[in-house]
């Protein structure tokens, strides 16, 4: 079954703001793709690593990407095509609390 990486975006105030219900809903989606396979975490702080042409690695800690959001958190998850991935996390607290959360298609190398 074809992978999808998720990454979602959201800021605690505007997870705050949203009703409980919406969360706890939200909440049971998370747990539900859980259940479905899914492997899931909350972002940490990043470190960028560089290797030019294998002449030395350079590290730097903090994101190379930004964003109008702070990035909360990843998941792989499966799905049929991408019309049901959107599906699946159109539930999760990232996109119900004012966030959002893109995902891209996992295109495996061999």
């Amino acid at each position: 079954m074809p992978r999808f990486i998720t990454i979602g975006y959201g800021a605690a105030a505007d997870y705050d703001r949203t009703s409980q219900p919406a969360r706890d809903a939200a909440h049971a989606r998370d747990a539900k793709l859980r259940s479905e396979g899914a492997i899931m975490g909350i972002a940490g702080p990043p470190v960028q690593v560089r290797n030019p042409e294998g002449g030395g690695m350079e590290t730097r800690e903090g994101p190379f990407l930004s964003s109008a959001l702070p990035i909360a958190g990843f998941a792989i998850i499966e799905a049929a095509d991408l019309a049901e991935a959107i599906e699946k996390v159109s539930g999760v607290p990232c996109a119900v609390a004012h966030g959002v959360v893109e995902v891209w298609p996992l295109k495996e190398t061999a």
